[in-house]
């Protein structure tokens, strides 16, 4: 399968038509980003980390029943991935407070949660992707009841799965950022599960071992990558 015309950019990946209609490739970049990009920078060899975790982890969700985006990775940087229309609409799964939750609710980082919280957050980077709720997604027609829904379902369940997962390679799962799209009439998981997109702490330490690290400038942000490839490929 051959990358054809470059049909998308992101902060984290590129995609890539391919000769069937269906498909694309992702590739996975080493460019990492915060605070809507007002921070720039570059983490050594994250996609290759991020592409090898994103397919452990598409594939034990599909085993779980969660319908994805993945088909299979083809080399060291790109997936090869169903052709889905993204919801506009980003999900948090939220299991201890910590980031935007701690700074919204001035809450100390740390707390945990009596039950799993999840959040909608409306995809727009100029306007930061503010939170909003059901009634703002079905009013502005960025999803239907149906979707809303299987979003929350499928969510749920990720949040069920990924949490013992991670805490069988001695991770604690903080929170986490989802993306769906539509294929062929159904909803779907997207984009990626990656140190990128999850909060990952050290089960025992409680160190960080994330993209925080580079938010915060922690140090240590290519080995904190490592050691969760390391981690789940175990």
């Amino acid at each position: 399968m051959q990358k054809l015309k470059q049909i998308y950019e992101g902060k984290a990946k590129k995609l890539y038509e391919t000769d069937d209609q269906d498909l694309l490739i992702q590739e996975f970049k080493d460019d990492a980003t915060a605070f809507d990009a007002t921070k720039r920078g570059t983490i050594v060899n994250k996609g290759v980390i991020n592409n090898k975790l994103s397919e452990t982890i598409f594939g034990l969700l599909e085993k779980k029943g969660i319908p994805t985006h993945f088909v299979k990775r083809l080399n060291d940087r790109d997936m090869l991935v169903k052709r889905v229309e993204i919801v506009p609409l980003e999900v948090t799964m939220r299991n201890i407070v910590a980031g935007g939750m701690a700074k919204l609710l001035g809450l100390e980082e740390g707390i945990i949660l009596k039950r799993p919280v999840l959040e909608w957050h409306y995809k727009e980077d100029k306007l930061h992707d503010p939170l909003i709720n059901d009634d703002h997604a079905l009013a502005l027609g960025i999803a239907t009841e149906k979707e809303l829904e299987a979003i929350r379902k499928y969510s749920v369940k990720i949040n069920e799965v990924l949490t013992k997962f991670f805490d069988s390679k001695g991770l604690t799962l903080v929170d986490f950022k989802l993306e769906f799209g539509r294929y062929k009439g159904k909803i779907i998981l997207a984009d990626e599960i990656s140190p990128d997109t999850c909060r990952l702490w050290d089960k025992t330490t409680k160190e960080k071992l994330d993209k925080d690290r580079f938010r915060r400038d922690l140090g240590n942000v290519e080995e904190a990558y490592q050691e969760v490839l390391r981690r789940v490929m175990a």
